[in-house]
């Protein structure tokens, strides 16, 4: 049963004035206290762009949320892609089934397409609710958590072997150190995106958006022998002793950057030796990570979680193909279906190994897919072979399936470590 559409509900960008009403809908849909502070609203204040945060009214009563800002995607190959990410999309309950999301949704799109984003982005809490909508999803991730004791590494370690080091620094150090170590990371891992400078002060204290949850994290950066920074990890440790007096104390892993595989392998190392840590969870990695492997006893990693995270929907079909590289040399012919309306038609592709041409055709298609589909597949993360299992995508010609694998998959998996 499809949605009715519900005409009374103003569906529009929010006022400066409105900011707060705004905040307290959005805390009702997140199930938040709805009672919004000053402190709240000038906080939301310091972020959000009216003019793309749409709120759905009835009468003066927001009961419906939805923000978007600009965001910078790396494709396959190092491209960095502009993206409409969207995020802060709520609905409350008493106006379920009416349409509202659909028409923001379709508002935000058209306007993002309108710019010339090449794709729209976000991070879905539900898995069934963006697919209708275009979305596929395109990155996996996952979270270890790693039995010190059982991992068989030496506790006698005391640093890198390798001639780097490792050092704790302070929160000053990581602004200025954090930006340029995710930027080497981001032109060489497809998925993730970019972070403005407001995300590096919240992360460090320069600004603490919620005084009652802030705890102040440690930071070790990995420098190589040469003296250049090469990997930041960012933990908490909380303080959980046993019942005889016994320190099981477990590190929680808020982020870590590594640009080199050296870096990995020691900060990992580092944060396992760390006194009095018998327990460390590893955050949102990659869900092919090197990590199990970098400890003598791999089985010492258990996996928590493994799951989508990064969705994202095509707008434009040709600069998205474009912008990435490809594992072989070829030609496909796709027949891409967009409901949606702003992207859907046949289009050749011409890949290689150093970059693409894409553009409309007439010729017989070799695959159909949904643009769901198309996203899915874009970082090289889902298999068309698969798929076409699956009964979604569809071959026109036998083994486009196969070849569209050849092109598209990568040989690590995207990832995208931020939640937006």
């Amino acid at each position: 049963m499809s949605p009715r559409q519900d005409t009374d509900i103003d569906i529009r960008p929010i006022r400066e004035d409105e900011i707060r009403e705004w905040t307290r809908a959005l805390h009702t849909g997140f199930q938040l206290p709805p009672t919004i502070s000053d402190a709240d609203v000038e906080d939301r204040s310091t972020y959000i762009v009216p003019a793309r945060t749409l709120g759905a009214f009835d009468a003066t009563r927001c009961v419906g949320t939805f923000r978007s800002f600009p965001q910078q995607i790396t494709a396959v190959g190092g491209t960095p892609v502009q993206a409409d990410a969207i995020s802060n999309v709520t609905v409350t309950a008493t106006h379920r089934r009416r349409g509202i999301l659909t028409r923001m949704m379709a508002k935000d799109l058209a306007a993002a397409k309108e710019r010339g984003d090449t794709v729209a982005t976000l991070i879905a809490a539900e898995y069934q609710i963006y697919g209708r909508y275009g979305f596929g999803a395109a990155t996996t991730a996952a979270e270890w958590t790693i039995d010190v004791p059982r991992a068989g590494l030496d506790p006698r370690w005391s640093g890198p072997e390798d001639g780097g080091r490792i050092d704790l620094v302070d929160g000053d150090d990581v602004r200025k150190t954090g930006p340029e170590l995710h930027e080497r990371l981001r032109r060489a891992q497809p998925g993730v995106v970019d972070r403005d400078e407001q995300w590096w002060q919240v992360r460090t204290g320069a600004l603490v958006l919620d005084p009652a949850s802030w705890t102040e994290p440690f930071h070790a950066v990995y420098r190589n022998a040469e003296g250049e920074a090469e990997g930041l990890l960012t933990y908490t440790v909380d303080d959980h002793w046993g019942d005889v007096k016994q320190p099981l104390e477990t590190a929680k892993v808020k982020d870590m950057i590594a640009v080199t595989p050296a870096a990995e392998r020691a900060l990992w190392r580092y944060v396992c030796s760390v006194d009095w840590v018998t327990k460390v969870r590893t955050g949102w990695r990659a869900p092919d990570d090197l990590l199990p492997h970098l400890l003598p006893d791999p089985r010492a990693a258990r996996i928590l979680t493994q799951a989508d995270l990064l969705w994202v929907r095509v707008l434009d079909v040709v600069a998205a193909l474009e912008a990435r590289t490809y594992g072989a040399k070829g030609t496909l012919v796709l027949e891409v279906v967009d409901r949606g309306g702003l992207c859907g038609g046949r289009y050749r592709l011409d890949a290689s190994e150093t970059g693409a041409s894409c553009a409309r055709t007439t010729e017989d298609p070799e695959l159909t897919l949904d643009v769901g589909e198309l996203g899915s597949l874009w970082l090289g993360d889902e298999s068309a072979v698969r798929l076409a299992a699956l009964g979604r995508v569809r071959e026109e010609r036998a083994g486009a399936a196969l070849l569209a694998d050849a092109l598209l998959r990568t040989s690590r998996r995207p990832w995208c470590p931020d939640i937006f």
